[in-house]
């Protein structure tokens, strides 16, 4: 692919081979049960098996995600990519009923990434993973992992049992603040285990809903972290919110300024607008890219809300709703295209 800047995915899902690639990085007495029981992770929805799409996942690269050097053949070299913030999906821990038992598994899956991943390539980078049941473990695993440097975010999954900006979660936006790292919560774990429904409404019968819906959880993180007064709080903290489009920005930022000029006195914590917040603090990956048939409302939609500034181009390499670079945003061109290709995320990741 020809472009302009290097790109930077800002999440490519590489796998294990196997899970028990984990087991030489996991304490006891974890590492006993997991032997005795096998990996415990519960899930509600997930794809259709074989639901990639052609141009990411054909034959010859088959299995390509859970191989450093291959991924970076089949998918870096291929499309144009410079840096490749490394997310994989274990951000479902936090969904698990042991809150010790899900700490311990995310610290093995970030020294995992340290060790068998981040040395393979300059172009990977890693978003290390905690657990949130616990708070207080999960600040301690971002103080052990986070001075890494080639650790460019803290990953936590979007099914929780309370909206993020609720004050049991302060530690772990404490610890982010402390160590200058970026928090994306990605979306796709709601409904399982001990997370609430993945829509207002309650559970859905079918992935494609669930799928459909799965922007409802973050935009609900995201009022929950301005209204509870997060980011007054931690001035410092930027959060990614990935995994749900982007359609939806302006519509919140517009309803949550409306509800803000009305009803201020019940938030005295926050001393600027909703949206305001937003630029400043909140950053929103493209995929899965939910555009028009027609790239014009896009462009429109951007424009609207400024959002070309926080934006990070997002592949979400392999999955079946993989996004091909050079496809997404056509109506998007010039240095805004780069911003949200590579120099959005060249300024928060500090790449």
């Amino acid at each position: 692919m020809n472009a302009t800047v290097p790109i930077i995915d800002s999440d490519v899902r590489h796998a294990l081979k196997n899970p028990n690639e984990l087991l030489p990085f996991l304490k006891e007495p974890w590492k006993h049960q997991v032997k005795q029981f096998g990996f415990r992770s519960p899930r509600t929805y997930g794809p259709p098996q074989l639901a990639h799409i052609d141009r990411a996942y054909t034959p010859k690269d088959e299995g390509a995600a859970a191989d450093p050097e291959r991924l970076h053949t089949f998918f870096l070299e291929a499309y144009g990519i410079g840096h490749a913030v490394l997310t994989g999906a274990m951000y479902g821990i936090s969904v698990h009923s042991d809150p010790d038992y899900s700490a311990a598994l995310a610290a093995a899956y970030n020294d995992h990434l340290l060790e068998r991943w981040l040395p393979r390539s300059e172009k990977y980078k890693g978003a290390m993973t905690v657990a949130t049941q616990d708070p207080q473990l999960a600040a301690m695993e971002i103080d052990r992992v986070g001075a890494h440097p080639d650790i460019v975010q803290i990953s936590i999954g979007s099914g929780s049992q309370a909206p993020y900006g609720q004050r049991y979660y302060a530690p772990i936006f404490e610890a982010a603040s402390r160590r200058g790292l970026p928090v994306a919560i990605h979306a796709g774990t709601e409904g399982g285990g001990i997370a609430g429904p993945p829509t207002a409404a309650g559970y859905v019968s079918d992935y494609l809903q669930f799928h459909t819906a799965s922007s409802h959880s973050l935009m609900a993180h995201a009022i929950s972290l301005i209204g509870e007064g997060v980011f007054e709080r931690y001035p410092t903290l930027k959060i990614v919110l990935a995994g749900g489009g982007v359609s939806w920005l302006p519509h919140l930022m517009w309803r949550m300024d409306r509800s803000y000029r009305e009803l201020k006195a019940l938030v005295p914590t926050l001393k600027r607008k909703p949206s305001e917040y937003m630029r400043d603090h909140l950053y929103v990956t493209t995929q899965p890219i939910d555009e028009s048939d027609s790239p014009e409302p896009m462009r429109q939609l951007l424009e609207m809300t400024d959002a070309e500034n926080m934006l990070l181009f997002a592949s979400g390499y392999p999955g079946w709703d993989f996004d091909d670079p050079a496809r997404i945003l056509p109506g998007l061109s010039g240095e805004a295209r780069n911003r949200v290709l590579y120099g959005n995320a060249k300024r928060l990741f500090r790449l």
